[in-house]
């Protein structure tokens, strides 16, 4: 058995079975010949065996489009013995040519035309592959001794990550065509349930790739008991106050949301039974795992199985696909269901996930919603072609995300995806041709339509720009049937093609072998002896550089609290004159009916929201209390935080920010250093990277800061208004609320605007202390230290230099974007 097989098992978390495999002798070449019954012979069991076929076919797709891996990714990464044999030749000198015949290897021009022309190829998965297993060898060479220099490679290896998911959300209401539209564009039948079925609009999908086995797997995730109970409380006591009196069309709505989801889950026995009884074990012995708060997990053969199986934990049907009566439902309890799709290259880094319009009532939902909403990148808001441009609801599911996604959020495209875009009704001429002409016809006057409707929308484009906005025109019947339409007529290649590109894995493999690559240089520049006089002198140019660029943040970072300071402190004024206005658009409402009481204790019940279950839009208090706060600093925080372009935060200073080392490489007088200089170049690069994430985080908490404070400061207000009932309950809770808003005004906006400089003030100093120490640490250790126990990595950082060389699109490609 070779270090090639060995090191695939442990990749594909096999390496329970190495011991097995070498006593078959099982080699590189072996390991490519292997047929299903010798593979059942060596790991008899399902889940394992049905990984490694899989990965085997997957190295087999790669050695058939490029024969020559086959021997390259069996040498890369040697086994312990050969690359210690490699390591001494190389200090004898006796190993030059051999270098360069590897060097010559990797570097093949029909693989590096290849890379650059595919990024995310099955090449460049091999070479990720490749420098990982390269990595986890060189961090098992360096000596358990405890001192600064191995304690930091160790941990620099340990923190090398290309773990990356893009998150694209989808809209729209039941009917819309999500189901359809999914199912099309992942290339799977039956997946979604489509056509005349009532999907439930309060269980979040998330549809991903599997990549462990060849089954279809669903893992359910349910509210918890406690959050039911709650649920179950608010319930009987809603029915219970509406009974008897006059209620409007949304609370008569919402009368009915309830009956039907006790219904679904209790039968009749909901009616007569208090919220206690109902907790009871004994209705959900088919769900234990609710019970413990533990996920479902099932696992199938078919999409169709597993649809099946999942229509009693999404739908809100009464009877199955087969017309049988269901007893019990169990999608009220439901929070999220995830659904992995074996052999789905596409979506191997991306999520699609299948979101209710705005929110939930339920706060465990409601969390969770606005956090998947915060994390898309890519937002699609499918809706009927019939009606694309004049349907409001799709518009008023983008106004009332718009601001959980820019500002609160690192959205950079919006789709507008208008669907059954095949439809002739009106068509006079139905031939084929006609029928394709007056289509194409049709979709260019919808995307017209849709997109001059996009610019009346002032509150959406203080997020997002047109550039951001696309319009798409989708026939997933025609694009499965193909009868009057093209392929690409039906535009779902260029959806498809736009998730590839999401799912590209090139700059992130890129950034992997970077930091490779760095660190490589560090350990060898490490273990040399000589140039001392020359990393003292380094050592004197980098910390001048240090202060003057630190200096170059700093400046802006100040000015930018300035700027939001001066807009808040107008936004607190006008809050200030404005708060009692905005406070009776809500709970007076310019409305006829006397049903609005019902609608006012929703709103206090659930601490400032509503929603009601059909018509009309998220009432949210606290946003209306805040929306002057917001409204003042939306413009400056766009700019500071932008998630399209590619200026970064601050207006680009982070970005900017560089010691020249790349430049200091290229001068003779500095050659000794030179290792050290790559390593630090790509340090730089790797701690901007990783503070570029950790503001896109922390900027979605700073920005809806100003509106969670508003809602604790509220919360006083809310709570006694749930007690007030009886007669004049409407009138009571009103002047309650008015009261305590008016007697807050001059402290409430106050605060949030102090918790939203505090908030912005520690993120710039996080940055500036993270990017000196950790900046400073690696100067230090690299021209400060000498490696006396490091190993020799020569072979080691030639295959990953050349490996780099190879992923790099051209001279000039970024590795690292924000």
């Amino acid at each position: 058995m070779d270090g090639f097989v060995r090191n695939k098992l442990t990749e594909w978390d096999l390496s329970k079975w190495i011991k097995i495999f070498e006593e078959h002798g099982i080699d590189a070449e072996s390991l490519h010949c292997l047929d299903d019954e010798e593979i059942v012979d060596l790991i008899p069991t399902v889940g394992p065996r049905s990984r490694l076929k899989m990965s085997l076919k997957l190295l087999k797709e790669q050695n058939r489009a490029n024969p020559e891996t086959v021997n390259s990714s069996a040498q890369v990464c040697p086994s312990t013995s050969d690359t210690s044999d490699k390591a001494k030749n190389i200090q004898k000198g006796k190993r030059k040519s051999d270098l360069q015949d590897e060097s010559s290897q990797c570097q093949s021009p029909t693989r590096k035309q290849r890379l650059a022309n595919k990024p995310g190829s099955y090449s460049e998965e091999i070479i990720l592959s490749d420098v990982k297993n390269i990595m986890r060898y060189v961090h098992q060479k360096i000596p358990p001794q405890d001192n600064k220099l191995n304690k930091f490679l160790k941990k620099k290896i340990s923190d090398l990550k290309t773990d990356k998911r893009e998150v694209v959300g989808v809209f729209g209401k039941t009917g819309a065509g999500k189901s359809s539209l999914i199912n099309a564009v992942i290339g799977v039948k039956n997946l979604l349930p489509s056509g005349d079925v009532s999907a439930c609009t309060s269980v979040m999908i998330k549809v991903e790739a599997n990549m462990q086995n060849s089954k279809y797997e669903a893992n359910i995730e349910f509210i918890t008991k406690e959050e039911w109970k709650d649920e179950l409380w608010f319930s009987k006591n809603f029915l219970g106050d509406n009974a008897d009196q006059k209620s409007d069309q949304k609370v008569d709505d919402d009368s009915r949301d309830i009956v039907e989801k006790l219904s679904a889950l209790y039968g009749e026995d909901w009616k007569n039974k208090s919220p206690d009884d109902l907790i009871n074990d004994r209705y959900f012995k088919e769900i234990p795992e609710f019970l413990f708060s533990k996920g479902k997990i099932l696992t199938v053969e078919t999409a169709k199985e597993l649809s099946a199986k999942l229509v009693r934990y999404t739908r809100s049907d009464t009877k199955d696909e087969e017309g049988k009566d269901v007893k019990r439902w169990y999608w009220p309890l439901v929070k999220c269901v995830t659904i992995k799709v074996p052999n789905k290259d596409l979506l191997k880094h991306v999520t699609l996930v299948d979101l209710p319009g705005n929110g939930d009532r339920n706060k465990s939902r409601d969390k969770m919603w606005k956090t998947l909403v915060g994390s898309c990148s890519t937002v699609w808001i499918v809706t009927d072609m019939n009606r694309a441009a004049s349907e409001p609801e799709p518009w008023e599911i983008l106004e009332s995300a718009s601001s959980f996604m820019g500002n609160g959020g690192q959205c950079q495209h919006i789709h507008f995806i208008c669907t059954k875009s095949d439809h002739i009704e009106n068509s006079e001429d139905h031939s084929a041709a006609g029928a394709r002409a007056f289509i194409l016809k049709t979709n260019d006057r919808a995307k017209k339509e849709v997109r001059g409707e996009f610019s009346k929308l002032k509150e959406v484009k203080k997020h997002f720009s047109d550039e951001s906005f696309k319009v798409f025109t989708v026939s997933s019947k025609e694009f499965l049937k193909r009868k009057r339409l093209d392929k690409d007529d039906t535009e779902i290649p260029k959806l498809q093609e736009f998730l590839q590109g999401l799912n590209d894995r090139h700059s992130e493999t890129l950034n992997y072998v970077s930091g490779a690559r760095g660190i490589l240089s560090l350990i060898q520049g490490a273990s040399r002896r000589e140039g001392a006089d020359t990393k003292t002198a380094v050592y004197t140019v980098l910390q001048q550089k240090m202060r003057v660029e630190l200096d170059k943040v700093r400046k802006p970072m100040k000015e930018t609290y300035q700027a939001f300071e001066k807009c808040l402190s107008e936004g607190v004024e006008k809050s200030k004159s404005s708060c009692e206005k905005a406070l009776k658009s809500v709970i007076h409402p310019n409305k006829s009916g006397s049903g609005f009481h019902m609608t006012l204790k929703c709103i206090v019940q659930h601490d400032g929201t509503y929603k009601p279950k059909k018509k009309g839009r998220q009432i949210n208090l606290n946003m209306k209390l805040s929306s002057y706060l917001t409204e003042s600093i939306d413009e400056e925080f766009k700019k500071t935080f932008p998630n399209e372009g590619k200026c970064g935060p601050f207006n680009g200073v982070l970005n900017a920010f560089s010691l020249d080392t790349k430049m200091m490489k290229e001068k003779t007088k500095y050659k000794d250093v030179e290792l050290q200089l790559i390593f630090l170049n790509t340090e730089e690069e790797q701690i901007k990277a990783k503070l570029n994430n950790t503001i896109r985080e922390r900027k979605k908490t700073i920005y809806s800061s100003l509106t969670t404070t508003i809602e604790t400061n509220m919360q006083k207000c809310y709570d006694d208004a749930k007690k007030i009932k009886g007669p004049g309950m409407l009138s009571d809770v009103r002047e309650t609320m008015v009261k305590h808003v008016l007697g807050l005004k001059n402290v409430m906006f106050q605060k949030a605007k102090a918790v939203m400089l505090k908030q912005l003030d520690d993120l710039m100093s996080d940055i500036l202390d993270y990017l000196e120490k950790t900046m400073q640490k690696s100067i230090e250790l690299s021209l400060k230290t000498d490696g006396v126990s490091i190993p020799d990595v020569t072979s080691e950082l030639v295959m990953v230099k050349n490996h780099y060389k190879e992923l790099q699109g051209s001279p000039d490609e970024e590795p690292l974007i924000w």
